[in-house]
């Protein structure tokens, strides 16, 4: 096999030609890492950005108004278009990409029984149109239940796209910022049961939950007898649940100490910081408890 010779130009030796070619690699290699060098500062630069961004975002995120009326009586239909008002703001937010904030409403109910969507009436000891006090059909999940003074009710409307998209979750939260308030603020035991939803100390369902969600945004929540007059449960099947009872923070406290008198407003008031205090721990949220004014002014912002 024969070699083709390479002939080179006219006046040009080999010597030179290895110095222009070793040349002309040093300035590729040059520009080369030249060019590294410059992707590498832009990509750190949008790291940074980005990071710094997403660290703006959480701060946002975080925040969650919080209107406290834990005192007040708020009667139930004024509640619930309330809650529906806020929700439609919610959404217009959301579909804007604006919604960064949650909400939560601390109150009490005038007495008042609460139908979920599918409720069945034959948990009902009464006929509806005799009914003892209102009685609410409304679109949360969830069997009949009654909503009374003495009741600390707390409604979080929150964007579950901000904590984890699992309704399951939820429900399984609300019952946790339960019973470790109670464990806190009263040293109550309280649990779950399995199959059942709700938290419950011994046998005594103390705290009922109901939700409903549109686009994520949940809203509804819990209610937890703290000094409830536990009577008007007794026209009802709670829940739906007929072979177990309905208790309260005050009836077990004074189980405990023999009967000893307790300062409803003091336990209500106990029953809210704990509460509140373990919502904002467990979803991670700043409460802005500084809204303070009354039920008549705050609903007239969300009309």
């Amino acid at each position: 096999m024969s070699h083709q010779q390479i002939e080179l130009p006219s006046g040009c030796s080999p010597a030179l030609l290895d110095i222009q070619m070793s040349y002309c690699l040093q300035t590729v290699c040059t520009a080369q890492i030249s060019l590294f060098h410059c992707l590498h500062g832009l990509l750190v630069n949008f790291a940074a950005s980005v990071v710094s961004a997403m660290m703006m975002m959480l701060a946002v995120l975080s925040r969650c108004e919080c209107f406290d009326l834990h005192q007040q009586l708020v009667p139930y239909a004024e509640a619930y278009a309330w809650q529906k008002a806020i929700i439609k703001r919610r959404i217009g937010l959301l579909d804007r990409g604006e919604d960064h904030s949650d909400t939560l409403i601390a109150l009490q109910h005038p007495p008042v029984y609460t139908l979920g969507s599918v409720s069945k009436e034959e948990y009902l000891h009464f006929k509806k149109e005799d009914a003892p006090f209102e009685v609410h059909k409304i679109n949360r999940g969830g069997e009949v239940t009654y909503h009374g003074p003495g009741q600390l009710v707390m409604y979080p409307i929150i964007n579950l796209k901000y904590h984890k998209e699992d309704v399951h979750w939820y429900f399984r939260s609300l019952e946790e910022l339960i019973i470790r308030a109670l464990k806190s603020a009263f040293s109550i035991k309280a649990s779950r049961v399995e199959g059942l939803t709700g938290v419950w100390v011994g046998d005594q369902k103390v705290a009922a939950l109901g939700i409903h969600g549109s686009r994520m945004i949940v809203y509804h929540g819990l209610a937890l007898n703290v000094t409830t007059d536990l009577t008007p449960f007794q026209m009802i099947d709670p829940c739906g649940i007929k072979d177990r009872g309905v208790g309260s923070i005050k009836q077990i406290l004074q189980e405990a100490s023999h009967g000893t008198e307790i300062d409803d407003t003091l336990l209500m008031d106990m029953a809210y910081n704990s509460m509140i205090k373990e919502f904002a721990e467990l979803f991670q949220l700043d409460l802005d408890t500084s809204l303070d004014c009354s039920f008549q002014e705050i609903s007239k912002l969300h009309r």
